[in-house]
């Protein structure tokens, strides 16, 4: 007899129905409570903390309830005098939380907020020999800041600022036997840098690089017997992946390749019907970054009622097209 497969089972009661209202009036009051432990303690996350929750009001179709003017006022203090943006005020610049700065603005069309050419620059200056990059001035190279920052200069129309061959280059060379990619060269396929590196090569026009079929062979064979789906082997299915692949998959256009209401099922029942707000899986605890690729998720599976979400930028395709940044025309098929 085989190992048995690492899974969930989801409870008969769990719910059946996407509670979309419930889910934003959950992120609507998490901004609101700023003297709660959890709020206060998770201050290293701020600004990604605020990209998802306002990237998931938007796909709600309700970014309306936000406060603007506070948003971008946070914003504008967490940039530093390096141009680099903090996760909040006093801390230092890091590429996640740059991304997610630029990402806010972009949303409420206050780029401008920020001081863009010192922004630029210190995104550029993170930039290695070898294409890579790092995520702050301590050095540390992972994929994920590769395509934090071609996405972040994008968005901003600014990717001539550094080297995009080289960026490329870097990327491919964390490519795997089996298609995958990881965060740097050697390192395992995982399904996170699998989206951070098949979104830069998207962006930078180099998507005909990857092995399409191996490589969506390897993402559907994420999804495990509940439906959910997992990052690597072996490992427990959790909401936020239904982004990582289902991103990844939509962009190589294998998302047919998933048994979507199966992870549909898996997904709806993660929700807490009392508060709102996704977990990673049924009956956790759900949280703003749950709640935001549960939303991205079934956006991707189609759901009529959440706004469509672009694959490779995580938000509203919408504001994307706006931006005329969209890999993907009219009427093309995924």
């Amino acid at each position: 007899m085989g190992t048995p497969v690492k899974d969930v089972t989801l409870p008969d009661n769990a719910p059946k129905m996407l509670l979309l209202q419930k889910h934003a009036d959950y992120i609507a009051a998490y901004g609101n409570k700023k003297d709660d432990y959890e709020y206060i303690m998770t201050e290293y996350l701020r600004m990604n903390g605020m990209y998802w929750g306002l990237t998931a009001m938007s796909l709600a179709g309700q970014l309306d309830r936000m406060d603007r003017s506070e948003v971008v006022a946070f914003v504008k203090a967490c940039q530093t005098e390096s141009g680099g943006v903090a996760c909040s005020v006093g801390h230092d610049p890091h590429m996640l939380s740059t991304l997610s700065a630029v990402q806010i603005l972009t949303l409420y069309e206050a780029v401008d907020t920020l001081n863009i050419d010192t922004l630029v620059t210190w995104v550029a200056g993170l930039q290695q020999d070898d294409g890579s990059f790092c995520g702050d001035k301590w050095g540390e190279v992972d994929t994920r800041f590769s395509f934090c920052a071609v996405a972040c200069l994008s968005l901003l129309g600014r990717l001539d600022a550094i080297k995009v061959d080289k960026a490329v280059d870097f990327v491919l060379s964390c490519m795997n036997f089996d298609g995958g990619f990881g965060c740097r060269p050697g390192s395992e396929s995982h399904s996170g840098q699998i989206y951070c590196c098949v979104g830069l090569l998207a962006v930078t026009g180099h998507l005909h690089k990857v092995h399409a079929d191996q490589l969506g062979w390897w993402l559907c064979e994420r999804q495990l017997p509940s439906g959910g789906l997992n990052g690597r082997p072996e490992k427990l299915p959790d909401v936020c992946y239904s982004w990582w692949v289902l991103a990844s998959m939509a962009i190589i256009r294998r998302l047919h390749w998933i048994d979507k209401d199966k992870l549909r099922a898996f997904m709806l029942a993660c929700q807490d019907e009392e508060t709102g707000g996704f977990a990673d899986r049924p009956g956790d605890m759900v949280d703003p970054f749950h709640t935001l690729f549960g939303l991205a998720g079934l956006s991707l599976l189609g759901d009529p009622v959440v706004q469509p979400v672009n694959p490779v930028y995580c938000m509203p395709e919408n504001v994307i097209r706006r931006l005329g940044l969209s890999i993907f025309e009219e009427g093309d098929s995924v």
